[in-house]
């Protein structure tokens, strides 16, 4: 990262005004999260969701949207779909290109083809929106008449009310993504990312400061240095341990981001008339997780379903259907330390589901995006071949047998990430909801930012290259002030002795 680069593209008006309007468009949507859905009585309103997200049995669905739309759930803000139906429809598009052949061949074709493809997004994120608009009223109604200890909040709620409280998260769904999109036009980053990174670090104190309260109960009391602080010892060191334990979770998530294999790729020479084509060598990376966070969103929404079944099926007259609904409930609810200590081995059903999702479906979407036939058919046209393999099928096999392999790897750390917030709680009695997942999410889209800064910068200063002071001066005297050369003319006189010897 060329720090420099970066610092001297502050100074052009340029750039700045790119960073001011993406930090605009930040502060929006950080504004936006506090508006509040009209719905009912704000105070009983608050209540609910202050008994809710306080519970230690608070579902994972719940507080992993409350952390993806930067605290809007909790806060009931019209942003609690959040940037959810706008990455389902993306995920569902790409999955629609590799299973439709019309939208494949409209993938192949470009930018042309690209744009119309986010142009079915789009379309595609508004029925989503409402789709899952509905589900996240009736999610929190339900959560809260078993976990928040209220009844019905849209009890009183008319036709007309459903209907606006329904338009305004909609609305909310697609504002974001337009800003989102907005926030990409700028050219430093994807706007999207930004958005959902900028909804997890406005978590970051909350959760941070319901750890110091875990860890630091009231009336212990140390001197240190003659200062009195509020912990005992065993809490100091089991702090310094878990901020410890964070440091090395990040730096472990920076590597697994950044890993991948490079694998050499070799163009063979042509010559077309009097021009040489190929006969150079460049790399193929492949990233040990190829996926990102799709698999743990995919792994999350599918987990959910069991549990929020469970909660209907509990209010049905029939025993039998209301003891299954309290079993699954039961299994599939966010464990905590409690949970741990009292109910022994069910309470790890729900990781190991957890874990088990994440690694099938990180197979699964690395598979998808990861087309091991399409690369070697692209290889084999233009000419090249990876060193010390057969083109063709060969070269197939070879990258089926290396992705596999890697996503093996891949698949098992990207579960252990998942699962670390749950085995967290073992120790911590309190609800972590920014754990391995999230540092993957802010450390990806740090590292993809950064990137995009400096390619901008590159492109801002590029000019100040032509300008004398990057040249020495007997280098730009040469170029402005060219010395004459004579050059001897050749003439077709013949030699006098070669005359006479020609006439005789």
């Amino acid at each position: 990262m060329n720090w420099k680069i970066i610092g001297r593209s502050i100074g052009h008006a340029d750039m700045r005004k790119r960073i001011f309007a993406v930090i605009g468009i930040l502060i929006v949507f950080r504004v936006l999260a506090q508006l509040p859905v009209p719905l009912g009585d704000s105070q009983t309103l608050r209540q609910v969701l202050t008994n809710l997200f306080n519970s230690s049995s608070s579902p994972q669905l719940l507080s992993y949207i409350n952390v993806l739309s930067g605290g809007a759930l909790a806060n009931f803000s019209i942003l609690i779909a959040g940037m959810g139906p706008y990455i389902n429809a993306s995920i569902i598009m790409q999955l629609l290109t590799k299973a439709i052949p019309q939208l494949e061949a409209l993938h192949k074709e470009g930018e042309f083809g690209q744009k119309k493809i986010n142009q079915y997004t789009r379309m595609l994120t508004f029925p989503l929106a409402i789709i899952q608009s509905i589900g996240s009223i009736y999610l929190i109604r339900t959560a809260a008449q078993s976990i928040g200890g209220v009844g019905d909040i849209t009890a009183h709620a008319s036709l007309m009310q459903w209907v606006v409280m329904v338009s305004a998260l909609t609305g909310g769904s697609m504002l974001l993504m337009w800003l989102g999109e907005l926030a990409t036009e700028q050219g430093i980053g994807n706007g999207i990312s930004l958005l959902i990174t900028v909804g997890i670090v406005s978590r970051l104190p909350s959760n941070i400061g319901q750890i110091y309260k875990a860890l630091v109960p009231k009336g212990h009391h140390m001197k240190w240095f003659g200062v009195k602080l509020p912990i005992n010892h065993q809490q100091l060191i089991f702090g310094l341990v878990t901020l410890f334990v964070g440091i090395g979770i990040t730096w472990v998530v920076v590597m697994l981001n950044e890993a991948a294999r490079n694998l050499t790729i070799n163009y063979a020479k042509r010559v077309q008339g009097n021009r040489t084509y190929g006969g150079i060598t460049t790399t193929l990376p492949v990233k040990l997780i190829a996926a990102g966070v799709i698999p743990i969103i995919f792994a999350v929404a599918f987990l959910s379903v069991p549990s929020f079944a469970g909660q209907l099926m509990q209010g049905s007259h029939n025993h039998s259907i209301a003891s299954i609904g309290t079993t699954l409930v039961s299994w599939f609810q966010n464990p905590s330390a409690t949970t741990f200590a009292t109910e022994g081995i069910k309470a790890y059903i729900y990781p190991v589901v957890y874990f088990l999702l994440v690694f099938v479906f990180t197979f699964f979407y690395t598979g998808v995006t990861f087309n091991s036939k399409e690369i070697a058919e692209n290889l084999h046209k233009q000419g090249g071949f990876i060193e010390g393999v057969r083109g063709g099928e060969q070269t197939e096999k070879y990258l089926s047998r290396i992705i596999n392999r890697l996503t093996l790897f891949g698949a098992f750390s990207l579960g252990i990430l998942a699962i670390i917030p749950i085995i967290a709680q073992i120790f911590v009695n309190v609800s972590i909801t920014i754990g391995g997942t999230s540092v993957l999410i802010l450390v990806s889209v740090a590292l993809q930012t950064l990137r995009a800064v400096e390619s901008r910068a590159l492109m801002v200063t590029y000019d100040q290259y032509s300008q004398p002071e990057f040249f020495s001066d007997n280098e730009l005297n040469d170029t402005l002030n060219p010395k004459p050369r004579f050059i001897r003319r050749f003439t077709s006189k013949v030699p006098k002795r070669a005359k006479k010897a020609s006439k005789s």
